[in-house]
């Protein structure tokens, strides 16, 4: 079974949303700053969730009427939650971190909590025989660097989660699907991963 993703950049910062199919079954990733364009963009289609990465307005600022039109399960990162069910005005998603999976028609996709860029942000890993890995960042790793941070605390945790659960897990071919703006690899990002500890950013 070999699952397809699609992208659609939609609102004012550009932000990615991803549609995952695999088996009959789709699930969106970040519903962000333009519901009738996702709703269109959907057809129809019934998500059997949509994932919020992390808890900035511009990922969930139609997630309340995309919800509300498809009736999907909602999920985020445990530390994100309850802010994302506040902002958006929904009730709180499922809680999800590392360990966890998610199942789409067949496929498994795995969560892997990445802490800094907020305290809940996560990522989306699906991994299928015969196939480079695919990594939904968010906004934690992006070409050219990791996600915006507010405390230097914050970029310590990132980084180190980036560097021990990503980096150091998954091979040079891996694909990165950020939050916004362009896919990358791993191998294009990681001989930059000490100039990111250096520059601090």
């Amino acid at each position: 079974m070999t699952a397809s993703i699609s992208s659609l950049v939609v609102g004012p910062l550009e932000n990615n949303a991803y549609l995952l199919e695999a088996g009959g079954e789709c699930l969106l990733v970040d519903a962000a700053d333009d519901a009738p364009a996702l709703l269109a963009w959907l057809g129809g289609r019934r998500p059997a969730a949509i994932v919020t990465t992390h808890r900035h307005r511009d990922h969930w600022a139609a997630l309340a009427e995309v919800a509300e039109v498809t009736g999907a399960q909602l999920v985020a990162g445990d530390p994100d939650a309850a802010a994302i069910a506040l902002g958006a005005g929904v009730q709180t998603p499922d809680g999800v971190w590392d360990g966890d999976v998610l199942e789409l028609g067949g496929v498994t996709l795995e969560v892997i909590g990445l802490v800094g860029h907020t305290p809940g942000s996560i990522a989306l890993v699906l991994a299928e025989p015969g196939e480079p890995v695919r990594i939904l960042t968010g906004d934690s790793l992006f070409p050219g660097g990791p996600g915006k941070v507010i405390r230097p605390e914050a970029f310590e945790t990132l980084m180190s989660d980036l560097v021990t659960k990503i980096f150091d897990r998954f091979p040079d071919d891996t694909i990165v699907l950020p939050g916004h703006g362009l896919p990358t690899t791993l191998g294009t990002e990681r001989p930059k991963v000490p100039e990111w500890w250096a520059r601090r950013w």
